[in-house]
């Protein structure tokens, strides 16, 4: 096993020295060294503990013992390329398909979400013996070749739009063309593909497939108004294409109420081809396509023996499958659908909270542990706050350590992804911390000038004073800060009545643990006193 010998500095050097710079870090300015990680917790080389809430590829925990024994057990006694029988591959697809609607029952395991797109794009062309593809706005797909000739946020950036890639606005309600107050947006915003299917065949081309995440992720966790795939399918098949769902983030429970997320748009609705990426490996290089018999079988007619051993070579060996089995195995015995849909509405409603009480929390989205939160510096407009999403991302890193990103066209929306084993302690600690940090920036505006905190109560004064205060002898504070002797730089006091209750915004603690006094969990954070 290799020894971690190097410190942070040294890592850092090798790495800019020896490994293609386009290959980011998170928090390039300091980035964080993680040497080990269990469940949500990522651990530096110093054991400090991080929240994780952005990797959604470690899809049951990081290094979860279940995985990593059978994984152990399958590595000692045999891996082999799929050009040999092996009950593991079979038992897996079985698996799989009792999982999906009964017309998904073809698979090709592959080892990554985008060689699982790539093989989708191939399987759609050559069953519709078109080229041309509908895409969303923003979308991201993966990072060969062709992927990037079909992912806007990537190709606006590189070579440019190729003729036989066609864009459809992103069914966005919060921002896109048909909002919330539109009476079906789902339907207006499906034909949208309608008319560009139309615009295609009026120069003489033909439509292959429309091609898109059952949730935009990239584009700024976007949750499909109901209908749309129903009635993009309808138009798709239509006009001869199919309809292929890139399941590669969402896929395996991660909403919660189903198994896949294309199945929120109803019982009606199937896609022709699905495709699955790493989490279904909890990270371990595997990934999949699902189609039906018919596409399949259009595929092989088309292709040589020799290109169909190759395209199977190594993708859902031995030990590949007995990891994704027991991926699956984990979710079922620790009920991760249901704590991802008790935990995830959870979190929603924590952070729709907080948009009642500051103004730059333009929108909250999501379902289970899918979920956005969009910055913006005026609702009426809502112009982007991506400086502000950014500085809240770094400061949650510095203050807190709890990890998280942004993404959307604007990289304002807030994401949140983690682990499936994310809790309901974990999403109060995350909400509590992101109320502290915007509380603190709109007190002292620093960036995008757009925030405007509401007072939790009639009357409010707020003061900043640099004293020291001995706290402990009439204030409690919860578990998270635990009750100390410390220096207050600012907080709220807020009259009530004839009382007056302190609200703490920023706490800065120095001292020893020998300082630190035990207090119970029942005691609250808005303590009362006195006035």
């Amino acid at each position: 096993m290799a020894q971690d010998t190097f410190s942070k500095e040294e890592t850092l050097a090798m790495r800019r020295r020896l490994i293609g710079h386009s290959c980011r870090l998170f928090y390039s300015d300091d980035p964080v060294k993680i040497i080990r990680a269990r469940g949500q917790y990522l651990y530096d080389e110093h054991g400090k503990r991080y929240l994780d809430c952005i990797s959604n590829v470690q899809h049951v925990g990081h290094c979860h013992p279940s995985i990593t024994e059978v994984a152990a057990a399958q590595m000692d006694l045999l891996n082999i390329n799929t050009r040999f029988l092996h009950d593991n591959m079979v038992q897996y697809a079985d698996r799989l398909a009792a999982s999906l609607p009964d017309k998904l029952c073809i698979f090709y395991f592959v080892n990554s979400g985008s060689e699982a797109n790539d093989l989708a794009l191939r399987l759609a062309q050559q069953y519709t013996q078109h080229q041309d593809v509908i895409v969303l706005d923003h979308a991201y797909h993966g990072h060969l070749m062709s992927l990037i000739d079909i992912s806007p946020y990537k190709f606006r950036k590189l070579s440019g739009q190729k003729e036989w890639v066609h864009v459809a606005p992103l069914p966005d309600t919060y921002r896109g063309l048909y909002r919330e107050d539109h009476p079906n947006p789902g339907d207006a915003y499906a034909d949208t593909v309608k008319d560009l299917i139309d615009e295609v065949h009026s120069k003489g081309r033909k439509i292959s497939a429309f091609f898109a995440e059952s949730l935009p992720s990239v584009g700024g966790q976007i949750i499909m108004p109901q209908g749309y795939s129903t009635k993009v399918a309808e138009y798709v098949h239509s006009a001869g294409g199919v309809f292929v769902a890139d399941e590669v983030q969402t896929g395996f429970g991660r909403v919660g109420t189903h198994f896949w997320a294309f199945q929120l748009q109803g019982e009606g609705f199937c896609p022709d081809i699905v495709t699955m990426g790493k989490p279904m490996g909890n990270g371990h290089p595997l990934a999949c396509v699902a189609t039906t018999v018919e596409i399949a079988g259009a595929f092989t007619s088309l292709l040589n023996y020799d290109t169909l051993e190759t395209l199977l070579l190594f993708g859902g060996n031995p030990v590949s499958c007995a990891i994704g089995l027991a991926v699956l195995d984990v979710i079922e015995k620790e009920d991760l659908r249901r704590n991802a849909t008790k935990v995830g509405a959870h979190l929603k409603q924590l952070l729709t909270q907080l948009q009642t009480r500051h103004d730059i929390i333009g929108h909250v989205r999501g379902i289970g542990l899918f979920v956005g939160l969009e910055l913006v510096t005026d609702r009426r407009t809502r112009a982007p706050a991506t400086k502000t999403a950014a500085e809240v991302v770094k400061r949650l890193k510095e203050q807190d350590r709890i990890c998280v990103s942004t993404d959307g066209p604007w990289e304002n929306v807030v994401k949140f992804k983690p682990p499936m084993c994310f809790s309901i302690q974990d999403a109060d600690l995350v909400v509590r911390c992101i109320d502290r940090i915007i509380t603190g920036m709109c007190l002292h505006p620093h960036s995008d000038k757009a925030c405007s905190s509401q007072p939790t109560a009639a009357s409010s004064l707020f003061f900043i004073w640099d004293i020291k205060l001995e706290i402990t002898d009439f204030l409690y504070l919860p578990d998270f800060f635990s009750p100390i002797c410390g220096k207050i730089n600012l907080f709220k006091l807020t009259l009530i009545g004839n009382m007056f209750s302190i609200h703490i915004l920023s706490l800065y603690m120095h001292l020893p643990d020998h300082h630190f006094k035990s207090r119970t969990h029942s005691q609250k954070m808005n303590s009362s006193i006195a006035g």
